[in-house]
């Protein structure tokens, strides 16, 4: 039988990771539900005249995000970058000191790109709004509803910021 305080490390630890889980899930399902609703993946496949892998596209946006949700909490990219560090140290030190120059302005690139694309597509959005609001006949109350979630989201955040989350 465990001791009590290590049960208890257990269980804490366990409630910590199905917290942090879900809310890891809860996260990346707003992104994918935020792409798929302003529609940002067919219109690029649209622009681009390959409307017929759009469903690739798809897939890659979903890879693209489990991925770097991985990566950004595991100690995988960090012994990746050392030991790409320690190869390219030994092939070449000058090639090492360009790809770190390069490659963090060409991601700074694609992530305006992406950002301003995805700004568009959700001002054009916004513009559906009333319309949608009007074809459903939802004329009173429109108003409290987004109150209600400000206020929400307000509480949301002043639980977090000024609130005991964090055990220590």
């Amino acid at each position: 039988m465990l001791p009590e305080n290590v049960l208890h490390g257990l269980l804490l630890q366990a409630g910590l990771a199905v917290a942090g889980v879900s809310s890891g899930l809860l996260v990346a399902g707003g992104v994918f539900t935020v792409l798929l609703s302003v529609g940002l993946v067919p219109r690029f496949a649209g622009k681009t005249h390959t409307g017929q892998r759009i469903f690739l596209y798809e897939e890659m946006v979903v890879f693209g995000t489990l991925l770097g949700n991985f990566l950004s909490v595991s100690d995988c990219a960090a012994g990746a970058v050392r030991r790409l560090y320690g190869f390219l140290a030994e092939q070449a030190a000058g090639l090492w000191e360009v790809f770190t120059v390069c490659m963090p302005a060409l991601f700074g690139l694609f992530a305006g790109i992406f950002v301003g694309c995805l700004a568009l597509a959700i001002a054009e959005m916004l513009d559906s709004i009333p319309i949608f609001a009007r074809r459903i006949s939802f004329r009173h109350g429109l108003g409290l509803a987004v109150l209600s979630v400000s206020l929400g989201k307000l509480a949301g955040s002043l639980y977090y910021f000024f609130g005991k989350f964090f055990v220590s």
